[in-house]
């Protein structure tokens, strides 16, 4: 009984750490676009940049 609950505990914690792991891929994918918009479409004058760091 305890090698399958540690077999089950097992695939819980793959499954939660694939679902997290696909939905940070979908952040930093987001984040990629957001920056590369900004990019292109940063302001001629000032100091070339678009974000305020």
């Amino acid at each position: 009984m305890v090698p399958l609950l540690l077999v089950l505990l097992l695939v819980l914690i793959l499954f939660g750490a694939g679902f997290a792991v696909k939905i940070l891929w979908w952040v930093a994918l987001a984040v990629l676009v957001l920056w590369l918009i900004g990019f292109v479409a940063r302001p001629k004058g000032g100091s070339g940049r678009w974000y305020r760091w």
